[in-house]
């Protein structure tokens, strides 16, 4: 049996390889990333490896797909179930989005520790808010829902061998192949001829509901490696010919931990396709969908912590608002510099971020008794602390990629009350609960502090 975990090794690399052959850029990227990793692992050393192993980092990929239907949403779920991964978190791009991104997502990836640990594949997964009056008005709902009840993304033999791959917890090697063949062919670029009316009748709405339902298949809009140091990937993509785009999304460049997630991309590239015009005539055109995405992760902020990064985005809007000729990047460092804590153990005495803890090595030296505060333990050498990786996404940076890439901002008609949707909503829709990651993050810390009380016989007392 070959097991999901390396099922979902298998694809993301079948992936990777699939994509780099369509988008040629994204190999730079790769290069690159790998180039800038190696460089930043001999200059950091051990220190390069805080938020997860240079194997980790340099197999780490995560990619975007966008589906039309909650139907298209719970066979999506299926494939991905298959290897491992499960709904995580609710995005709704909608409102992070300044331009018309008419879309609410939700990342398929591995939960468990040692799961993540051997590949954390992931995919963020958006879906078209068909129903939302601001951008789609009666007819053109009609119109869009009657185009995407009549296709089919996902063959039903590649269903029936997700299912049981999830039912069996993996597949024999024949069925593997066939499953990884059937999953990879899905996320190709289609030859299959656009109809460019329909195309351009949505891309007047917004281009991603035009990728999405303009479009008879899906496919791969970005497959994202993870990178060390994400300003000098810019720079040095840059110094290639390798159009970026205007900023790095998320937190600045600062003197102190890292934490959530930056991202940057290389903008959309035209690329051909075949379009068939309203004469019937078949004709090359080009489009602008997909991206080449890197990113850097950093450390996992608990509620109270996500609170207080959300508040110093709002004072960094309105300094820049204040100052319009100044750089947002400085001001946002300086805002950073002023109010968010600098170091890892101040973030975990202020209970802004998460980390898991273990038993040092060796005992400290005066061998007392151990205090009973996790902090004091750290403090004095009994207990080390390692902070959890964020594994997730922020929908502001999501929203800022998506709009970079964007042909044009699309319509909106903001008079008109939007449709509802929300976790509970994308959970009955896929058939499958869509998790927190933020309880997701505390299990994992809580299970260290349990086994970190049950070896100093802190029993009942620490956590």
């Amino acid at each position: 049996m070959i097991s999901q975990w390396r099922l979902r090794a298998a694809f993301a690399v079948r992936l990777s390889e699939m994509y780099g052959r369509e988008v040629p850029a994204y190999t730079t990227l790769v290069d690159v990333s790998r180039e800038v990793n190696e460089d930043v692992l001999r200059t950091r050393g051990a220190d390069a490896e805080r938020l997860g192993s240079i194997g980790r980092v340099t197999a780490e990929r995560h990619g975007a797909i966008r589906v039309g239907t909650p139907r298209e949403l719970a066979q999506v779920a299926r494939v991905f179930g298959a290897l491992g991964m499960h709904p995580v978190g609710f995005y709704d791009l909608r409102e992070a989005a300044a331009s018309a991104v008419p879309v609410v997502s939700t990342a398929f990836r591995p939960v468990d520790g040692a799961e993540l640990a051997r590949n954390p594949f992931r995919v963020f997964t958006s879906m078209l808010t068909v129903a939302d009056p601001r951008f789609f008005d009666a007819g053109l709902r009609a119109r869009l829902a009657t185009f995407l009840d009549g296709r089919e993304l996902f063959p039903p033999e590649l269903l029936a061998l997700a299912d049981r791959a999830a039912a069996e917890r993996g597949l024999p090697a024949d069925d593997a192949e066939r499953f990884l063949a059937l999953a990879v062919a899905v996320f190709e670029l289609s030859k299959e001829p656009v109809d460019r009316a329909w195309y351009r009748t949505l891309e007047r709405v917004s281009a991603v509901a035009a990728d999405i339902g303009g479009v008879r298949g899906t496919h791969i809009n970005h497959l994202t490696p993870r990178v060390l140091d994400i300003d000098e990937l810019y720079r040095r993509m840059t110094d290639r010919g390798v159009e970026m785009i205007d900023t790095v999304q998320g937190p600045p460049a600062w003197r102190g931990p890292d934490v959530l997630l930056r991202q940057t991309s290389f903008r959309a590239l035209a690329e051909s396709r075949p379009m068939r015009t309203e004469d019937g005539d078949v004709v090359r055109g080009s489009l602008r969908v997909r991206f080449g995405e890197v990113e850097a992760r950093g450390i996992a902020l608990t509620r109270a912590g996500r609170a207080h990064y959300d508040e110093l985005l709002g004072r960094v809007d309105e300094e820049a608002s204040r100052n319009p000729a100044a750089a947002r990047d400085g001001i946002a460092r300086a805002v950073w510099e002023r109010h968010m804590p600098g170091s890892e153990e101040e973030l975990a005495a202020r209970g802004l971020a998460f980390f898991t803890y273990r038993p040092a090595g060796r005992r400290p030296r005066h061998d007392g008794v151990p205090p009973t505060g996790i902090a004091e333990l750290v403090r004095q050498g009994w207990v080390r602390a390692e902070p959890v990786v964020y594994e997730d996404f922020l929908p502001r940076s999501a929203a800022g990629i998506f709009q970079s890439n964007l042909t044009g901002t699309g319509m909106r008609d903001d008079d008109r009350q939007g449709a509802a949707y929300d976790a509970d909503w994308l959970s009955g829709a896929i058939g499958r609960e869509v998790l927190d990651p933020f309880a997701l993050y505390e299990q994992q810390q809580n299970a260290s502090l349990a086994r970190v009380a049950r070896t100093l016989g802190l029993t009942g007392i620490l956590g």
